[in-house]
């Protein structure tokens, strides 16, 4: 399946982006950041967890199939 991109958002721009991240998103992230020897830092909104999750999936040999 692929992504059409005039349906992607910048987080930046959700209308809920501000709001706190969910426990969803800082679940995984607490997995990602484990994975890249990283912090995840405290308050993020959702906008911010969102891009946080992207760059450590580019960076997680398990997400990206890195070797």
């Amino acid at each position: 399946m692929s992504e059409n991109p005039d349906t992607i958002k910048d987080p930046e721009e959700w209308t809920t982006g501000e709001e706190p991240a969910t426990g969803a998103q800082l679940s995984y992230l607490g997995t990602l950041a484990r994975e890249a020897g990283r912090e995840v830092p405290e308050n993020l909104t959702k906008a911010q967890a969102s891009s946080l999750i992207d760059e450590l999936q580019d960076k997680s040999k398990r997400v990206s199939g890195q070797d």
